[in-house]
């Protein structure tokens, strides 16, 4: 069966992978839930040993459940309707209740650590359409600083992080079907230039609401009823949780690029470099130290 184009977007945190899902969101056609997390547990090799209540046990068990705005009965009675139960199928039947609930024809994802289990999503979901979204890891360093969740504060454990994530991601690219890198500071610059990009990719027609996600932000992510993340570490309070998305209900602002520059002391910026700067002189970004940042063993 030929199946339309999913968006998976990917990435490391902090890249912009929320600003992409509600741009895509926008799109009359697509409909794109906030993190999903829970298809990791049906990448294993006896993942279609799972029975449908199995299934929806893991499903509703999931962290970021409450967000998604599907009812279990709704899920349950679909899931009835499936003619040929598998966990492909199933998940298939979940993203098409979201579509469903904005009287949308398409679907999609955005969960960044998907980044990890690419190849595994694939082979799950062949449709899979993945959009690695990029951004320069100084400002990417800049913009996890006192959050819980993340590599933490320190500049050399945040560029090992970057470098390692992202890397590993990439590595997956050779044995994925679908697989598009876009730049961060590309889609701001030249936002209507990178979606065509994208819709090009994904077999979908370009539509100028894209350009309008900030008007419908605060609404998408008014789906959020519960704040997910590391135990201990995660605000449970909603409203301080939201905080990360405050910059989503704005038009780009380019502004937030390259902020690294005069945000992130030259020390840090030395130290940033040395581990992450071939990584980033190959993804064109600038350096500014080369042979002159000290000496820092890579992991």
């Amino acid at each position: 069966m030929l199946r339309a184009p999913a968006p998976f977007i990917v990435g490391v945190g902090r890249s912009g992978t929320t600003l992409l899902r509600l741009m895509l969101d926008a799109h009359p056609d697509l409909a794109i839930p906030g993190e999903t997390h829970f298809l990791t547990n049906f990448l294993t090799e006896d993942g279609d040993v799972i029975t449908k209540d199995q299934f929806i046990r893991i499903v509703t068990n999931a962290p970021t459940w409450p967000n998604v705005a599907v009812a279990e009965t709704a899920l349950r009675n679909a899931l009835v309707e499936v003619e040929h139960f598998s966990v492909a199928n199933a998940v298939r039947t979940f993203y098409r209740l979201y579509a469903g609930l904005f009287g949308k024809s398409r679907w999609g994802d955005k969960t960044p650590p998907y980044r990890g289990f690419m190849i595994g999503i694939q082979r799950l979901l062949p449709e899979a359409h993945f959009i690695h979204i990029i951004r320069d890891g100084r400002d990417v360093a800049l913009s996890y600083r006192g959050l819980w969740f993340g590599p933490g504060d320190d500049v050399e454990a945040q560029a090992h992080f970057w470098v390692d994530e992202l890397s590993a991601a990439r590595r997956q690219s050779a044995e994925l079907r679908h697989y598009l890198e876009i730049k961060y500071e590309d889609l701001i610059a030249a936002p209507e230039s990178g979606l065509r990009r994208i819709c090009d990719y994904l077999e979908l027609s370009y539509h100028p609401r894209m350009l309008d996600y900030h008007k419908f932000a605060s609404a998408r992510l008014a789906e959020h009823k519960r704040s997910f993340g590391p135990p201990g570490k995660t605000p449970k309070d909603l409203t301080q949780f939201m905080t990360i998305y405050e910059r989503t209900k704005k038009p780009p602002d380019p502004t937030r690029v390259g902020t690294w520059r005069s945000e992130m002391p030259e020390t840090q910026q030395r130290q940033y470099e040395a581990i992450a700067g071939e990584l980033l002189h190959e993804l064109g970004y600038e350096t500014k130290f080369g042979s002159d940042a000290p000496d820092v063993k890579l992991h």
